[in-house]
């Protein structure tokens, strides 16, 4: 049995306590126990609802290791059976400290004995201890077989060294615990996550496919990324928190009310109520042709103006841009006076109406606009109720920074290139091509890839979005659909 010194004891604490990888850790407490007791194998043990899992086996003298970390683990489960002396170990939470196994009466070890005479080896010593956690429940179990002396005989496992053993078996069991703990918590978070993804993509349909097309963007970026010659590399504990930031940048529209949001005309909700004014204002001129006779020529004449007017109008009313002489001749016609049913004349459009018909580019009013862009203080406040920690901090301020420009010109901070990292820069170029190449839009027609990438560059002359990550995002070829 090897020295375990004070020292050396803190060490592997510290070092276990600061391990992330959860397979790295279960090694690391298997292999100093081994050096600790000096013994020539060594099997740790998972414990599932069913059985236990091999996690790593080690037999030195055969050269043999194997172990989930690795990916070469083959060895089925054992099952909670007392026929397997680690089962018994975990059933009973009890120690099992055996000189030598083919003389023991306490426990079947046919099993050890066939795989010896399978690998021609003997097992003598053995020694098989339960890993608890906090609570006293068993998560795992340590087997060693074969302790050995200085001259490498093989000997008994003494005693004391069970109680070293407890303690490094403690240490992994609090760290384990932990681990479970936050992989708990970052799971709740990414239930979140995928509940308000599919409660903004069933709100909306037009916006259905928005947020999963820039993450599986982000995905291809990255991967290409740090595959690439690029000095700039996203580290791996910062690949999750950007794609949680990428899914939850819109979050803040499910309080955008949906008549804006999904508004595919200029019009909007105010199109049958025009369309009934106007089927109003042709039906009261027939009845004044038919009642005056020497009056029909000109109710002739004005429902012709008032049919040219409708057509106009509904023309326009979903168009992606509408030119001066567009928006001129709507003026015109919205001049028009045409009768209601109680026989008084009024204008072809209300205010309300000609603001909507006298959007030059869109769907969207003014007030409209600034309805839809506050999406992104509502996603900060709504993001600043829960807690983002740790590597998931910054998650918050990226997705409530995606239309912001180096410029300052973007909103609703106005914020300046100091002010945006490179996470933000990459989220706003991911979510203006996703914008501009989107086939779901009910007020704009998809645009090609190169439009796209123009419209971008423009942007980028512009000063606007980061030149340098736009020419990296478009060499990757991240930005291709499946079908491309």
């Amino acid at each position: 049995m090897k020295e375990m010194t004070k020292e050396r004891l803190i060490e592997i604490a510290i070092g276990i306590s600061v391990e992330k990888d959860v397979d790295t850790l279960l090694e690391t407490i298997l292999t100093e126990a081994m050096r600790y007791t000096n013994c020539d194998g060594g099997t740790l043990y998972v414990c599932t609802e069913e059985n236990l899992e091999f996690h790593t086996a080690i037999t030195k003298s055969k050269n043999f290791y194997m172990s989930k970390k690795q990916g070469n683990m083959m060895l089925p489960p054992v099952p909670y059976s007392k026929t397997h002396v680690c089962a018994c170990c975990a059933l009973e939470k009890t120690k099992i400290n055996i000189p030598d196994v083919y003389e023991s009466k306490d426990y079947d070890f046919h099993g050890a004995q066939k795989y010896d005479a399978m690998n021609d080896y003997r097992t003598t010593s053995m020694l098989v201890l339960p890993m608890e956690d906090d609570k006293g429940k068993v998560i795992g179990v340590l087997q060693f077989i074969n302790a050995m002396d200085d001259e490498g005989n093989i000997v008994s496992f003494p005693e004391e060294c069970e109680q070293t053993i407890y303690a490094l078996n403690s240490l992994a069991a609090v760290s384990l615990n932990n681990r479970k703990l936050s992989q708990q918590v970052l799971n709740l978070l990414h239930s979140f996550v995928e509940v308000m993804a599919s409660a903004i993509d069933t709100r909306s349909p037009y916006n259905a496919n928005h947020s999963k097309s820039m993450v599986n963007y982000g995905k291809r970026f990255i991967q290409w990324l740090n595959e690439s010659e690029s000095n700039w590399k996203f580290d791996e504990k910062d690949i999750d928190p950007f794609l949680m930031s990428v899914w939850l940048h819109d979050v803040g529209k499910l309080v955008i009310p949906l008549e804006i949001m999904d508004k595919p005309t200029r019009l909007g909700d105010l199109e049958d109520g025009l369309l009934y004014k106007i089927s109003t204002g042709i039906l009261m001129e027939r009845i004044r042709g038919l009642e005056h006779p020497d009056e029909k020529e000109a109710s002739d004449k004005k429902i012709g103006e008032i049919e040219a007017a409708k057509e106009l109008i509904l023309s326009s009313n979903a168009a992606g841009f509408l030119p001066d002489e567009k928006l001129e001749a709507i003026q015109k016609a919205g001049e028009l006076f045409i009768k209601n049913d109680m026989g008084e004349e009024i204008p072809l459009l209300n205010e309300e109406e000609k603001t909507a018909m006298m959007v030059r580019k869109g769907t969207l009013t003014e007030d409209e606009r600034k309805i839809i862009q506050s999406h992104v203080v509502n996603t900060e406040k709504m993001l600043s109720k829960m807690i983002f920690d740790g590597d998931y901090a910054n998650v918050p301020v990226w997705a409530a920074s995606h239309h912001e420009f180096l410029n300052g010109t973007g909103y609703p901070k106005h914020l300046t290139g100091k002010d945006l990292p490179k996470e933000t820069r990459l989220l706003t170029i991911l979510d203006v091509y996703d914008a501009l190449t989107a086939e779901d839009r009910p007020y704009k027609p998809a645009l090609p890839t190169e439009k796209a990438f123009s419209i971008l560059h423009a942007m980028e002359n512009d000063g606007q979005i980061d030149g340098e990550i736009l020419a990296l995002f478009e060499e990757s070829g991240a930005w291709k659909k499946e079908n491309q």
